[in-house]
């Protein structure tokens, strides 16, 4: 098969998958609200549950809930239907079980509804089969039905596994919004790697506590150059008794300069912003990022509990 014709199918394939979610969008219900809170309002656990394929995507939903604040794991329905059901509380802490299949007639994950059911455990089905066994027998069906797989003979679980993957990725995004659910939080439940490093990160840990470009209210603007060009920073933090009185960028004198041609005669006072934007030396790395972002600035200054600058932040995107 010529290299074009293999191109040609890959995009074709990603295109139509892409198409595909755009459509799963239309179909979202009152149904996926309720569903968000009635996990939300779980006393228990959320257990998924689904074979094949579809237990490979169980898993994954499974693994991101848990690392986002709702307590959750992956219960194999074969095994369950063997004893594993030992695991699924259904008492005054009852858990809520959200079984996948695209079919909504798998023979593994229907067994588990009578006993699912005499315990007092509320469903959610996660379906293409809209009048299937399990979505009859569902508290709530979250319709994922999709015109095709993209598998050129319409067999293998592809588009279908997708679009289950995309409804658990976005009850996961519907809780975090219920919750609140914050960087600081995301960084309890992700201690190890480079994605724990940079959420566990603090701003003392990063920021520049040396030679800091301090000048005075009343400094010239030749002390505020030399200030920011010693630092390196292209900034000069105007302070006065140790507390910051306002900043000034290399940008401000390019301005101011453009507009009146000389510094002549000006003082640190007469073009510093007042009120710059700073954070807590203990603040995550992670929210000092956030909000040089949001704020469109460089440098972050860093205050310490007595609100005086000890360091600079640099933002490196």
């Amino acid at each position: 098969m010529e290299t074009m014709t293999l191109h040609n199918t890959i995009k074709a394939a990603i295109t139509e998958q892409a198409n595909a979610l755009s459509n799963l969008s239309e179909q979202v219900s009152d149904e996926f609200v309720h569903a968000a809170e009635l996990m939300y309002a779980c006393k228990g656990r959320v257990i998924i549950s689904g074979m094949g394929k579809s237990g490979l995507i169980g898993k994954k939903i499974a693994a991101t809930l848990a690392s986002t604040g709702t307590r959750s794991f992956f219960m194999h329905p074969a095994e369950a239907y063997h004893g594993d059901l030992g695991m699924v509380r259904y008492d005054d802490m009852a858990d809520l079980v959200v079984l996948i299949s695209y079919s909504g007639e798998t023979d593994e994950v229907l067994k588990l509804i009578p006993p699912l059911k005499r315990f007092g455990n509320r469903i959610v089905a996660i379906t293409g089969g809209l009048d299937s066994t399990l979505a009859r027998n569902a508290n709530i069906v979250l319709d994922a039905s999709v015109d095709s797989e993209i598998c050129p003979h319409n067999l293998a679980p592809t588009t279908s596994t997708t679009a289950a993957l995309v409804i658990g990725d976005a009850l996961a995004v519907a809780l975090m919004k219920l919750r609140d659910f914050q960087p600081e939080e995301f960084a309890n439940y992700h201690p190890g790697g480079s994605l724990g490093r940079r959420l566990l990160t603090k701003v003392r840990d990063m920021m520049v506590s040396d030679n800091l470009p301090f000048v005075q209210p009343e400094s010239s603007m030749s002390s505020v150059i030399v200030a920011m060009t010693e630092s390196r920073t292209g900034v000069a933090l105007v302070t006065e008794g140790g507390l910051l009185r306002g900043v000034i960028t290399d940008g401000d004198l390019r301005r101011y300069l453009l507009s009146h041609k000389t510094l002549e005669g000006v003082f640190a006072k007469d073009l510093m912003s007042e009120n710059p934007v700073c954070i807590n030396e203990n603040a995550l790395l992670v929210k000092a990022e956030n909000l040089m972002k949001d704020k469109h600035i460089k440098w972050l200054i860093a205050l310490n509990e007595e609100e005086k600058v000890i360091g600079l932040l640099e933002w490196a995107a």
